[in-house]
């Protein structure tokens, strides 16, 4: 460990993931109920907001590879600061082109900027905390400083989601970009000083050729090589591009059913509203330990109420029933993320962490690039209830994925029995 034989304090591990959570999801999510208005507000129409989208999605997949490289040769702290310093710079770009109603191409470039971002962040964040957490030989589950970091972030996202929809209907649409853009630098000095390498040594002497053709290949051994990690790898290809565009078009659709295509402010409360049920989740998810022997028959029943969600949303009409379909879906995926994150953990070696889990995100931002556009030509030409029925089949080809995995009988599937509750 960087930090020679000194002990790791494991409740600092703790704080310090959390605390990071908080500020980089404060500041994402400042945008996230109002990012596909900015988008439109911008000049773009659905096909070009969400092909925006894909070319955000896109630049994950081109980079998540070289990205996990770098956690994993150069240190996760390298890592994140490297994701937290192109997210300010990609979010500025986005608010200057906004101003200048930027045409298309410049969109895509500024997105694909962000998505290198976030693939900093993609994985490195999670191996540093399982790392660790290891060294400092801590007593708690992955599952609960996990789920307990799910409630810190559905705090974050309720408070940033609903304070920039706010905010922007008092002011306009620009101004939560210039918040997110300070909180963005808070993160990046918050783990300059916080986030220190430890239960794992960066390999700085392995060249940057080798390193990638040593991570790659151990990405494909330990992922895609691996049958029960393949499973849920390829299951995410479906879930993952229609979780983004279903999000995404929310806005506009909920805003419609409500009558008022400028209200910003219920655009803001109803991610706020999705952030509730991201931190309810996060408080319920320890509950699967009662409910389910394994974590696989708990995504399978989560990953099928999902469809079913997408497939009411493509059916009603009024506001209220809508929402309250929303929340469900929102609980459904966030109460997955714990067991799910557990799974893939349990089976990949701390060497390779990162960059396995940055393969994993890749996966899921393959599928988006094709489904976002697709859904948004949907949109535009069938309206937006038509896009959700069509997301609802994609997603539902998630869940054969989900079945070969079960089938696995993978060591990190069953859940340690905490009572004699009756388990599926």
């Amino acid at each position: 460990m960087e930090a020679g034989n000194a002990p790791v304090d494991a409740t600092r591990v703790r704080r310090t993931y959390w605390l990071l959570a908080l500020l980089s999801t404060l500041a994402a999510s400042f945008i996230w109920g109002i990012n596909t208005l900015f988008l439109l507000d911008a000049g773009l129409n659905n096909v070009q907001a969400f092909g925006a989208n894909a070319c955000f999605t896109a630049g994950e997949v081109i980079f998540e590879i070289p990205t996990g490289v770098v956690a994993d040769t150069w240190g996760r702290r390298a890592s994140y600061l490297l994701g937290a310093a192109t997210l300010l710079v990609s979010t500025l770009l986005y608010l200057a082109m906004w101003k200048l109603h930027a045409s298309f191409w410049f969109w895509a470039g500024a997105s694909a900027l962000l998505g290198l971002g976030f693939t900093f962040f993609a994985g490195a964040t999670e191996a540093w905390l399982v790392d660790a957490l290891a060294a400092a030989n801590a007593a708690d589950t992955l599952d609960r400083v996990l789920a307990k970091g799910q409630v810190v972030t559905g705090a974050a996202m309720l408070t940033g989601a609903a304070g920039g929809g706010l905010i922007a209907q008092a002011t306009n649409l620009g101004v939560p970009y210039a918040i997110r853009s300070a909180l963005l630098a808070l993160t990046f000095l918050a783990a300059a000083i916080l986030m220190k390498d430890v239960g794992f040594t960066p390999a700085r002497r392995t060249s940057a050729r080798a390193a990638v053709r040593r991570v790659v290949r151990a990405s494909f051994d330990n992922g895609l090589r691996n049958p029960p990690v393949r499973w849920l790898m390829l299951s995410s290809v479906f879930s993952g591009g229609v979780g983004i565009y279903a999000f995404y078009a929310l806005q506009p659709f909920l805003l419609g059913l409500y009558g008022n295509a400028r209200a910003f402010g219920v655009a803001g409360a109803v991610a706020a509203v999705i952030a509730g049920t991201q931190m309810l989740a996060g408080v319920a998810a320890p509950g699967l330990r009662r409910l389910f022997a394994r974590r696989t028959s708990a995504l399978l029943l989560l990953s099928t109420l999902t469809v079913a969600c997408l497939l009411l949303l493509g059916t009603i009409s009024r506001f209220g029933s809508a929402l309250a379909v929303v929340i469900i879906w929102s609980f459904s995926f966030w109460v997955a993320m714990p067991a799910r994150q557990t799974y893939l953990n349990g089976l990949i070696p701390s060497s390779e962490r990162a960059t396995v889990l940055s393969f994993d995100n890749l996966m899921s931002s393959a599928g988006g690039v094709v489904a976002q556009p697709a859904l948004g030509r949907v949109a535009d030409v069938a309206g937006y209830p038509t896009a959700y029925v069509v997301s609802a089949a994609i997603q539902a080809l998630a869940v054969p994925f989900l079945v070969l995995a079960r089938k696995e009988n993978a060591p990190s599937d069953p859940i340690t029995p905490d009572s004699a509750t009756t388990k599926i």
